[in-house]
């Protein structure tokens, strides 16, 4: 059986994906794919990053990252970027 869950985005999401390198993007998109099929697909590494709020992390390669908070089934993804940016706002978190 299949976990589930509902995918949102952000304003802010898509201002940081149109930064992107379109090589990037494309990875994004593939990932995404494979969130809608199984989050827990392995290649993702899903998983709770956020120690107050329930802050989600998902792998677009080995560079990047996508970040959301999940609640009652919905993800709502509100940033996408390179992992030095990404461990400047878990900090903050």
């Amino acid at each position: 059986m299949n976990y589930r869950l509902r995918s949102y985005t952000l304003p802010s999401f898509w201002d940081a994906y149109r930064r992107l390198p379109e090589r990037v993007k494309q990875q994004a998109r593939e990932s995404y794919e494979y969130f809608l099929s199984d989050p827990r697909h392995p290649s993702l590494d899903f998983k709770r990053v956020g120690r107050r709020r329930p802050v989600y992390s998902v792998r677009v390669n080995i560079d990047y990252r996508a970040l959301g908070v999940l609640d009652s089934g919905e993800i709502v993804w509100f940033w996408i970027g390179p992992h030095d940016e990404y461990d400047r706002l878990l900090r903050r978190n």
